[in-house]
């Protein structure tokens, strides 16, 4: 009989010792401790009629807009039209995309390539397009009296054979919208077939951004001023 009563106050003991023991929570269960999240980067958009997002108000697809182009050649710049593309982020994320191949990878020289976006920056009077990429377009190699006659609208002297050939091309390309048989047969003998169709996507793409800025109203950066005046009707 003694040995049955030690026997039931060891099982006893036992359970009250067990349920005191902390069961660990399975993988699935909700009070599983949730991993470390990653830092929400700092992004600071600018923008003026588009109110500047913050990465943590986005939804996921500008999320991944945000996130392609802090992973692409731009060096984490955010600057210009993309607190505006956010709004339409698919789009914005192949905008993005083709223009970081139209800056980074084309086939046309830095200089050229620079001439064409102020240019386009130009023909829009975008203003804080022309102040990111005069200063581009300086840093390329480009001549700075060819720049001050692009900003005033006058046709450059002094230029290259490839320079008088891209100028010729975009000019008519901005204002007549076509370009001529010997106009198109000059570029193509210079740039290449290849060369002018990323001429002709350079400009496109600036056009996009060009207008997307003045859409916004988009703000020069503190102590910089309008360099551009109207263009004569």
């Amino acid at each position: 009989m003694r040995s049955l009563t030690s026997f039931a106050l060891f099982c006893a003991l036992s359970a009250a010792a067990c349920a005191g023991t902390p069961t660990p929570p399975a993988s699935g269960d909700a009070t599983a401790e949730a991993p470390p999240t990653a830092e929400a980067p700092e992004i600071n958009l600018v923008g003026n009629r588009f109110r500047p997002l913050s990465y943590d108000e986005m939804t996921d697809a500008q999320k991944t807009m945000v996130n392609n182009i802090l992973a692409g050649p731009r060096r984490g710049g955010l600057g210009g039209p993309f607190n505006v593309m956010l709004r339409s982020p698919e789009m914005g994320d192949l905008a993005q995309e083709f223009g970081a191949h139209v800056r980074f990878n084309a086939s046309i020289p830095a200089s050229i390539r620079e001439m064409a976006i102020i240019m386009t920056a130009r023909h829009w009077t975008a203003h804080y397009e022309w102040y990111a990429h005069k200063n581009a377009a300086l840093a390329a190699g480009l001549n700075p009296a060819i720049v001050e006659a692009i900003a005033a609208g006058r046709r450059p002297e002094g230029m290259s054979a490839d320079e008088e050939v891209l100028y010729d091309f975009c000019r008519e390309l901005l204002e007549d919208h076509r370009v001529s048989d010997e106009t198109f047969e000059a570029a193509v003998e210079t740039f290449g077939e290849r060369g002018v169709v990323d001429v002709v996507g350079t400009v496109g793409y600036y056009g996009l951004v060009s207008m997307l800025l003045n859409v916004d109203e988009y703000p020069l950066p503190d102590g910089a001023e309008p360099e551009l005046e109207p263009l004569a009707e």
